[in-house]
């Protein structure tokens, strides 16, 4: 407990004796030390000691300096006991820091809220507010996906279930089992299933097998091959192509798997070069058109 909060230390027992020596050439023992206080006796001074501190904050101004020093106090002093709670929620998931960092704001906020006179201890009313900042923080930002609150609430619900009926039954209950049991319909209770997989995602970082320069997740993942868009588009153009007539036809065939000029095209077909340009822009459109 820092100074603000702790109690005067017990006086000395008047008349204590040095402690005899078993040996004559030894100098003799430390004056015998006042009993300490048992474990419960000074949680209960230490506890005194914040209730007093806390009834004096509430009389000072919010900027007041000494305010703000014993505010800082209060919460330094139970920053362990914040810390207590946040590693109970570290095992599902997230950063130590992070949770610690949580539990912290719950508690500052509790130093900032509690009324001494709502005739409650100030534990039992920052230990709701501090589980609640964490519990907040754990379902919307320890799941890898987005799930809807509802979804991550039922899916919560339902491990703790299946656990339990699993134990009754002796076997894994039904859907229609568990819907029962939690009070909701088989589809929510199958979509909290499909939810509960979006909890946790690997890492494509993430190395495969125990060798140091192994293949990385990622790496083994497959891709789009881009040469699948051109066989498609090649596809849907063979189609377009077969619809032509055969004029048309024949004009692409000489333009772009002959190499023949406009000019040559016209020469062969009997029309103008400008004729030939005019067909190919109407062609091409037409063409294009079949894609979109």
């Amino acid at each position: 407990m820092n100074t603000a909060l702790s109690t005067d230390a017990t006086p000395a027992t008047p008349g204590a004796s040095p402690a005899a020596s078993p040996d004559p050439a030894m100098p003799p023992g430390p004056a015998a030390s006042p009993a300490s206080p048992r474990p419960t006796e000074a949680r209960e001074q230490q506890r005194a000691a914040t209730m007093r501190v806390l009834r004096h904050l509430v009389t000072l101004a919010p900027d007041d300096p000494e305010r703000l020093r014993l505010r800082a106090e209060v919460v330094e002093d139970h920053m362990p006991y914040a810390r207590h709670l946040a590693h109970r929620y570290v095992r599902g998931g997230g950063s130590e820091e992070d949770f610690e960092q949580v539990a912290y704001l719950g508690l500052l906020k509790a130093v900032d809220n509690f009324d001494p006179e709502y005739g409650t201890g100030f534990l039992g009313y920052a230990t709701p507010m501090i589980v609640g900042e964490i519990k907040r923080y754990f379902r919307d930002t320890t799941w890898s996906v987005h799930v809807p609150r509802r979804m991550q609430e039922l899916s919560g619900a339902l491990r703790r279930a299946v656990e339990a009926m699993e134990a009754e039954l002796g076997r894994e209950p039904t859907v229609l089992e568990l819907a029962e049991r939690l009070d909701a319909s088989e589809e929510e209770i199958v979509q909290a299933i499909d939810a509960s997989e979006a909890y946790t995602a690997a890492s494509l970082d993430h190395p495969v097998g125990e060798e140091a320069d192994g293949a990385l997740l990622g790496e083994l993942l497959g891709d789009q091959d881009p040469a699948f868009d051109l066989m498609i588009d090649r596809q849907v153009l063979k189609g377009l192509v077969a619809g032509l007539g055969e004029r048309d036809k024949r004009i692409l065939l000489m333009r772009y798997f002959r190499g023949m000029t406009q000019a040559e095209i016209g020469a062969e077909l009997g029309v103008s070069q400008m004729q030939v340009s005019r067909l190919l822009t109407r062609i091409l459109g037409e063409l294009r058109a079949g894609f979109e």
